[in-house]
């Protein structure tokens, strides 16, 4: 390996150029020019796969292994914080098995293949050792372990709950800070280890993976009009609260179907599965309420009664502020749905200290300022996404958190950015005293 002490060297002349040179060239996002390392960069949704015949982030490698660099050579980064899908095992079209037969640490080993340049950047940035990487997971990485996570990044660090799949994380002396992707709170998008238990023993894979290789296999075929449609599917107006949320459930599927076609009829089993304790080829007709008369009892094959666990499994999953089903149901497709979570988990919540949010899996950069239930200002931030194609949103996307100094007048920011061209634009940007 080459010898970091020549960029340690430059990195310290340019520091003292910028007490008297203050363009921004020298003090940019990344140098901070306080000389200390306290800078906290978040960045999140990479969706880094192993094939990029339909990989989400092909031509955005490259700029992200240099955004990567950039970071690596910042003398003022303290940690670089990956926030969830970093790898992608979802976004597969829905005819391919995603393993291949093989296993899933082959199947990330092909990932970081895929990906080398910015594997390998990653790798330089825990290696040196001067900036801590932490990675929390995604619902993209939901099913990936800790070991195969390490496999391919030895000495990363990883923020996890006692449930796979989920993470949040505050850095070191900064409890007032919470970095989670966000998937925790999505009816579609949180682990579910209850409704297909018997279906796929140990499995916790929500109806969003199934949602997602239909839509994987609708953007490779670029399908327009659809070889099916949702079997009808009517009010059972007597069978109480489970069925009339069977029924909004099943209204959800019948937009997300219209909205994203494929070629195939949806009785055919076209979705092919080696993973996260699936082994069979489903049909999507397995996934959408069906019934067997007109008004009567609204059944499912998998996910069955999905509705009725939603508590339970919110308890499974640590959400401090459980959510209604019925809202849950309406915000599965929100954005805004996932960031009025940072107010209700936490700025809303009496026993929360937390003032900063950072969330990712919306794919929506945005900073919103609000006050907490003490009335102190609080500030959520999306960290957005670096997929190639994010329609009527930025992409390349990066929070940098700059903690207050120890001036009493100091502030603690909070700065969302994209990286285009290899600059580095501010988005938005608000500060709080903590």
């Amino acid at each position: 390996m080459k010898n970091p002490l020549p960029v340690v060297l430059l990195l310290g002349t340019l520091g003292l150029l910028a007490s008297c040179d203050s363009s921004e060239t020298i003090l940019g996002p990344l140098n901070s020019g306080g000389g200390d390392r306290t800078q906290i960069v978040v960045i999140s949704d990479t969706h880094l796969g192993a094939d990029l015949a339909y990989a989400e982030t092909n031509a955005n490698r490259q700029p992200l292994a240099d955004f990567l660099d950039q970071v690596r050579e910042s003398p003022t980064v303290r940690e670089l914080v990956l926030a969830g899908d970093l790898l992608d095992e979802w976004f597969v079209p829905a005819t391919t098995r995603t393993y291949a037969g093989g296993s899933q640490a082959a199947f990330t080993g092909r990932i970081a293949t895929t990906n080398r340049d910015v594997i390998a950047v990653l790798s330089r940035i825990i290696h040196e050792g001067h900036i801590r990487v932490t990675y929390v997971p995604g619902n993209h990485d939901l099913d990936i372990t800790a070991g195969n996570i390490a496999n391919i990044l030895p000495g990363i660090q990883q923020a996890r709950d006692d449930v796979q799949g989920l993470g949040t994380y505050s850095p070191e002396g900064h409890p007032e800070i919470a970095i989670e992707h966000g998937h925790r709170y999505n009816f579609f998008c949180a682990p579910d280890p209850l409704s297909n238990s018997i279906i796929a023993p140990g499995s916790s894979l929500p109806p969003g993976y199934f949602f997602t290789r239909i839509a994987a296999l609708h953007v490779v075929q670029h399908c327009t009009t659809a070889g099916d449609s949702i079997r009808t599917v009517t009010p059972n107006t007597g069978g109480g609260e489970s069925q009339a949320l069977a029924y909004a459930y099943w209204r959800v599927w019948k937009e997300l179907l219209l909205n994203l076609p494929v070629e195939n009829r949806f009785d055919d089993p076209i979705i092919a599965t080696d993973l996260g304790g699936f082994t069979q080829t489903y049909a999507i007709n397995d996934l959408t309420p069906y019934q067997a008369t007109s008004g009567g009892f609204i059944d499912m094959n998998l996910f069955k009664g999905l509705m009725d666990t939603w508590d339970q499994r919110q308890d499974l999953n640590h959400v401090a502020v459980h959510i209604p089903v019925l809202q849950a149901l309406a915000d599965i497709l929100s954005v805004s749905g996932t960031d009025i979570q940072a107010t209700t988990q936490y700025f809303a919540n009496p026993a929360s200290d937390v003032r900063i949010v950072v969330f990712g899996h919306t794919h929506d950069a945005k900073l919103i300022t609000t006050a907490n239930h003490a009335g102190l200002k609080a500030i959520y931030a999306n960290s957005g996404s670096w997929i190639d194609h994010s329609p009527g949103r930025t992409t390349m996307n990066f929070v940098v958190i700059t903690p207050q100094g120890p001036d009493e007048r100091s502030l603690t920011e909070v700065k969302v950015y994209e990286f285009t061209g290899g600059v580095m634009t501010e988005l938005a940007a608000d500060s709080l005293r903590i």
